[in-house]
């Protein structure tokens, strides 16, 4: 009997704690403050974009990023790429001197995200002068299909991000730039293409709404984390890791992004979420793309789990910000057990049971409601032509995407126990080209 009501309690369990979750979430981004600009003359910017066979984008990328930020220098990371890449940065740069290529060649090269960002970081250190000032110089890593916006250097010079000498690191709003496409995928019918603009549409939502606001919500704990595109960090903050862990961006994290977040916040910085800006990105309009990408963002939250210790022991974490790091560290596993016992529900309690139908219909209400309530919240700030019917559909979409969280944690728990570390790179395959390929899988 007490293993039964374990079994029976413990999922009630996990949905009390993605319930409160979800509601300081929510609740932390209805009750956000608009974001104060600075000036962003004051700080020297740099952009760092990693490319692996992006031929596709990166010139693009380049004259967004040239065109909006003048002043700013592009920092275009060729990870030893199989197409014309680095010769069409390197065309780029000849005629301007405010981008540069950094060349890395195999074996060294293709050895992960981080490292290709470990390789600009050694070559803009020896860029600047000597007395140059490193506090206020930033690095923005733009992923290579990224598109950020203008307003962005500004707003992240306000004084709640850079105008404060205590904040190493801001991360921005993320977008998926092809929401509006009727045709994600050209060569395939009506069909496929619902459900390919359905998939991007939601996706939208999740990084929007749902991510902006347990990014809010992590500003009151103390525990934002940054991603991989749209994240700035303070040079002398990149500098004060690497002393202490021989480089910023960390070698075989799948997380290298979020795990720098963790390595900044325990190094004494604070970080800080600015949802009034964003940076573009294609969302996936392919299921197993987003299954591959996801299943390594999952894997990469396992690989977090070896911070527990030093965040359990650091003064730099107040209590709120333990509980919500190790809350997203155990995401994959937590998953994994809801499996696991609502299986064991079924056996233990009989499939034929119909005592329990009314506790069903209570769980079903509290497990969907959460998404569709985003829903109109996103309507309201981010497709306000959208009818309210179509936006309670796009909330219940949302909550039947969630479940493949289910999938890419079993996935990601796999790979984890087969020792598999590696990852190819997401195909930019909605990428509007006209000419040439897209970009290259690895």
């Amino acid at each position: 009997m007490p293993t039964t009501l374990l079994v029976f309690l413990f999922p009630f369990l996990l949905l009390g704690c993605f319930l409160l979750y979800w509601a300081g979430a929510r609740h932390a981004y209805l009750r956000r403050a608009s974001t104060e600009a600075g000036d962003p003359g004051v700080l020297d910017w740099h952009f760092f974009v990693p490319c692996r066979d992006e031929e596709a984008v990166v010139g693009d990328t380049v004259a967004q990023l040239r065109g909006d930020f003048p002043s700013a220098h592009v920092w275009v990371i060729d990870d030893d790429s199989d197409d014309r890449t680095g010769v069409i940065v390197a065309a780029l740069a000849e005629d301007d001197r405010r981008v540069h290529l950094v060349r890395r060649v195999r074996p060294d090269a293709r050895t992960g995200k981080g490292d290709a960002l470990n390789a600009a970081h050694e070559q803009l250190g020896d860029f600047l002068p000597g007395g140059a000032d490193r506090e206020r110089t930033v690095v923005c890593v733009v992923d290579a299909d990224g598109r950020l916006d203008p307003r962005a250097l500004a707003l992240v010079s306000g004084p709640a991000a850079f105008g404060d000498p205590e904040v190493g690191g801001v991360q921005v709003g993320v977008r998926m730039r092809n929401v509006g496409d009727k045709r994600p995928l050209p060569g395939r019918g009506r069909p496929a293409n619902a459900f390919a603009r359905l998939l991007v549409r939601v996706q939208d939502m999740e990084f929007a709404v749902s991510n902006a606001g347990m990014q809010l919500l992590r500003g009151r704990t103390g525990s934002v984390g940054l991603g991989g595109n749209g994240q700035f960090t303070r040079l002398s903050a990149l500098d004060r890791i690497a002393a202490a862990e021989r480089r910023p961006w960390q070698r075989g994290a799948l997380l290298e992004d979020y795990e720098l977040g963790l390595q900044m916040i325990l190094a004494g910085y604070r970080i800080t979420h600015v949802a009034d800006t964003w940076v573009s990105q294609e969302g996936l309009p392919h299921a197993r793309r987003l299954l591959t990408q996801r299943t390594r963002w999952a894997q990469g939250n396992l690989q977090c789990v070896r911070y527990a210790g030093r965040i359990l022991s650091s003064r730099q974490y107040t209590g709120a910000g333990v509980l919500e790091t190790l809350y997203t560290f155990f995401q994959p596993v937590a998953h994994l057990l809801t499996l696991v016992l609502c299986a064991a529900m079924l056996v233990l309690g009989g499939l034929g049971s119909l005592a329990l139908w009314p506790l069903t219909l209570v769980l079903a209400a509290l497990s969907i409601g959460p998404f569709v309530l985003w829903g109109p919240v996103y309507r309201r700030d981010h497709a306000p032509d959208a009818s309210r019917i179509t936006a309670v559909l796009w909330g219940f979409a949302l909550w039947l995407y969630a479940y493949h969280l289910f999938v890419v944690s079993a996935r990601g728990f796999v790979r984890s126990l087969r020792g598999r570390t590696g990852w190819a790179k997401t195909r930019r395959n909605a990428e509007p080209v006209t000419a040439g390929p897209v970009a290259l899988e690895g």
